[in-house]
């Protein structure tokens, strides 16, 4: 299943990685409520990736460690909202590569009459 050409895990990933980019403009946030969006982001980014997948650990594995990075770089190493962001985009980035080779489109289920 591909959608726009593409394989969806990447497509997906990208979206995530460019709207965590997008937290680092700084709209009024601060550190930690940018990290907070961001792990959020990368939470629901990789459930939706790991639902389209098979199989699910690759892609919930990338999300975990994508979600901990941003928390982690937003409570416990005080980095500013924009450098949470763009670590999040550059681990997101090396996760997608990384997983892409274990993990294949989901593909629909057929049904027996």
């Amino acid at each position: 299943m591909k959608t726009f050409g593409r394989e969806p895990a990447l497509l997906i990933a990208t979206i995530s990685a460019a709207l965590s980019l997008l937290v680092t403009f700084n709209f009024g946030l601060s550190n930690e409520q940018a990290g907070a969006i961001v792990a959020v982001i990368s939470a629901v980014f990789a459930a939706a990736t790991a639902a389209i997948t098979r199989p699910i650990a690759p892609s919930a594995f990338t999300g975990l460690v994508a979600a901990v990075a941003a928390l982690l770089a937003a409570y416990g190493l005080e980095l500013s909202a924009e450098k949470v962001g763009a670590l999040n985009a550059v681990v997101l980035a090396a996760l997608a590569l990384m997983t892409r080779g274990q993990v294949s489109p989901a593909g629909p289920t057929t049904k027996s009459v």
